[in-house]
């Protein structure tokens, strides 16, 4: 297990798991009335992948510019061609491409598709604070204030 665990560490490091899955925790800890669909249960829950994608345009444009190349990699493998796109652009591109495969999988439309409101961000960020396992991952350094932005970004996605 312990070998595992340690393999886990390195994969999560190398994929860019960082951000997304840090808020992830937060969104899925403060939820107050949503359910997703096909989740017949009689509590509110969102999804561990709905909690973490809900971020993951917001953050990958944050993110971007401090490793352009793996983020036109990451749009170049979901259908994106990045022969013209200068790196400069690398995570805005990238979210883009999130976006669009969320509208066409039909994935609800941000945070306050899943009952949040902009006066929750505080009380997310302050729960996104203590997951630094992961926060502390992201290639680029993030403030509360960096957090609260994704996060607002997030309410509507696309």
């Amino acid at each position: 297990m312990h070998l595992a665990s340690c393999f886990a560490g390195v994969g999560f490091g190398n994929a860019g798991v960082h951000l997304c899955h840090g808020l992830s925790y937060a969104i899925s800890s403060q939820v107050k009335s949503y359910t997703a669909k096909d989740y017949d249960v009689p509590y509110s829950i969102v999804p561990h992948g709905l909690s973490v994608v809900m971020t993951a345009p917001a953050v990958f444009e944050f993110t971007g510019p401090m490793c352009p190349e793996r983020h036109l990699k990451a749009a170049a493998i979901l259908g994106v061609d990045i022969s013209n796109i200068s790196s400069a652009d690398a995570g805005q591109i990238l979210a883009e491409q999130l976006r669009e495969i969320m509208l066409k999988f039909k994935v609800d439309n941000g945070l306050k598709k899943l009952g949040f409101l902009n006066e929750d961000i505080p009380a997310l960020v302050k729960a996104a604070i203590p997951q630094q396992r992961v926060l502390g991952l992201a290639p680029r350094p993030q403030t509360e204030e960096d957090l609260a932005i994704i996060l607002e970004e997030s309410m509507v996605v696309f």
